[in-house]
């Protein structure tokens, strides 16, 4: 988790690795939502750039062109591996702009597609994988029929919003090793961050050494995004999303 706004020395120095800011050295990771390409958003210039929705491409507007992305389906364990093909810009809610070609490779649901991120550093162990998911784009005629999935504005229509009721989505807001520490930061957000749902503002310990700031459940696609942009122009960024906790 990086957060750029400073409270106090002491409340930097509690933050556990989670909630650093993002160390280049070590492979970038993140959980939340895809953001399934279709032409209308581009026409419509809800997204910066083209892709070619009948293969499988990727782009994630913040990592460099040409770097490596795993890409998990928690809900399954589907992955594929990608290149991020070029930086599109992309309504920051989402994690990642994949074609529906990733989305039908991967089993994604089009109206809840949760995904986990982890970048891949490139080395000769990965040469086989490349190689595998290069042959099969080949495969994928560009004149093969694939259906555009419109999940585009999430918030226009709220009869396909609610989450299924199996699942329970969380914000993982921060983890921190002191308990002390976890609970000011939600007193922080509690008095600072206006209109959001303050009940389902949590801190959960996970172990000995960890303890997280959560907020959740939520059965409403439209209730959670509200509130991860109120948490994100507060001053948090890369905020993750877990299916389940």
């Amino acid at each position: 988790m990086k957060f750029r706004i400073i409270i106090i020395f002491f409340f930097i120095l509690s933050c556990s690795p989670q909630f650093s800011t993002i160390n280049q050295k070590k492979p970038y990771s993140a959980k939340g939502f895809a953001y399934i390409y279709s032409d209308f958003d581009f026409n419509e210039k809800i997204i910066s750039g083209k892709m070619n929705k009948n293969i499988m491409q990727i782009s994630h507007q913040n990592l460099r062109t040409g770097t490596l992305i795993k890409i998990i389906n928690p809900k399954n364990n589907e992955t594929i591996t990608l290149k991020n093909i070029k930086r599109i810009k992309y309504p920051d809610f989402y994690k990642i702009l994949i074609t529906n070609a990733v989305a039908k490779k991967l089993n994604l649901d089009s109206n809840l597609p949760l995904i986990e991120l982890i970048e891949v550093k490139k080395n000769k162990s990965f040469i086989a994988e490349k190689a595998k998911i290069y042959n099969e784009e080949k495969k994928i005629s560009s004149k093969a029929p694939v259906t555009s999935v419109q999940i585009s504005n999430i918030s226009k229509n709220g009869s396909k919003n609610s989450l299924n009721t199996n699942n329970n989505i969380f914000i993982h807001v921060a983890s921190f090793y002191s308990f002390n520490t976890a609970k000011f930061l939600e007193q922080r957000i509690i008095k600072e961050v206006t209109d959001l749902d303050v009940k389902k503002l949590k801190i959960k310990k996970i172990n000995s050494k960890e303890t997280q700031v959560i907020l959740g459940p939520y059965n409403s696609v439209n209730l959670l995004k509200n509130d991860y942009i109120k948490l994100h122009n507060f001053g948090f960024e890369e905020l993750d999303i877990f299916i389940n906790e």
